[in-house]
């Protein structure tokens, strides 16, 4: 009896009668207790996905370094352009476009920039899909708790999906700029009715769109579909998922507000472009990108991996010769 009371009281390997699982649920609660857990890691990915920003910063850069024509700002030009904000018509637009003209408008003589920009663009345009396919290859790990080699997994992830990740990117990408394109348009035509439902459209399309990139590159790595099907699939997920879709663009929006606020806050100090842009850079693109992801997976391991899953059980535990019930013959 003593020995084995010893034995009971040193034997780190015994198990615990009080010892609880950790409840993996993927509510709000283990968001955050997951989001402490991969901070430092999250981090690390977001110097990886650095490719994806700079590009975009040098070329805005590069763009404002470009010289421009002398301003030339007439009395009539308070006056029009407050007039066309008021009430945008064919007239006044004329009238704002004439007087207004000459307003710092770029020299298209700048050759040397106007390359540099050229060459940033294509970088992003050519590298977009990689980049994309990478990072949520690893916050797909990170969310199923998965053991992540960060360096290798993510070129392990590019390397297996090169071909449709390049395609899969460029339509991301061209979509991405058209929408804009058209939100913006449409915005400085309000006005007309049809200007007005054009505007309202393309903004709806832009809000549709932003929910199914929480599930494109998901599709993508996770199954083999071709495009057509990841996007009618993250069509199909976008309302299934409206719950976690909304949360999730709430969580992004707060992170949003609180990097604006700071480069608000910061600006008046002369610190905006060494302090309140650079804070940004070092986290915003991989903690958006976990959020989307977090919001996002559970509801594609509920409709497409779960029933996967209970699928090959029956499978194995059903007499050989005979199929299950809602199983694949195939």
């Amino acid at each position: 009896m003593a020995k084995h009371l010893l034995y009971n009281i040193f034997n780190g390997n015994k198990e615990k009668p009080d010892a609880k699982l950790e409840d993996v649920t993927p509510n709000i609660g283990y968001f955050f207790r997951l989001l402490g857990r991969k901070f430092w890691r999250l981090i690390s990915l977001n110097l990886m996905m650095l490719p994806m920003v700079l590009p975009v910063l040098i070329a805005i850069l590069l763009y404002l370094a470009i010289p421009t024509t002398p301003t030339s700002v007439t009395a009539l030009f308070p006056t029009l352009y407050g007039a066309n904000l008021i009430q945008a018509s064919p007239e006044s637009a004329y009238l704002l476009n004439l007087f207004g003209g000459q307003w710092l408008i770029p020299s298209y003589h700048a050759t040397g920039t106007y390359v540099g920009i050229g060459i940033c663009i294509v970088f992003l345009l050519v590298t977009f899909g990689w980049q994309n396919i990478g990072a949520t290859y690893i916050l797909r790990s990170y969310i199923r708790g998965d053991a992540v080699f960060l360096w290798s997994d993510y070129f392990y992830a590019i390397k297996r999906n090169w071909k449709q990740g390049f395609f899969l990117g460029l339509l991301d990408f061209l979509i991405l700029f058209l929408l804009g394109f058209d939100v913006v348009y449409f915005y400085f035509r309000i006005g007309p009715f049809g200007m007005n439902l054009l505007f309202y459209a393309s903004c709806a399309l832009e809000i549709l769109y932003f929910f199914m990139r929480f599930y494109i590159y998901l599709l993508q790595i996770t199954f083999k579909l071709s495009i057509r099907k990841i996007f009618k699939n993250a069509l199909i997920f976008t309302p299934l998922g409206v719950k976690r879709n909304l949360m999730g663009a709430l969580g992004i929006l707060i992170l949003t507000a609180i990097n604006v606020g700071l480069i608000l806050l910061i600006a008046p100090t002369g610190g905006v472009i060494g302090i309140g842009l650079i804070l940004p850079i070092l986290h915003y693109p991989a903690f958006t990108g976990f959020i989307a992801t977090y919001a996002a997976y559970p509801i594609i391991d509920r409709y497409m991996i779960a029933p996967f899953r209970n699928t090959a059980e029956q499978s194995e535990s059903a007499p050989e010769g005979e199929t299950p019930s809602g199983a694949d013959p195939q």
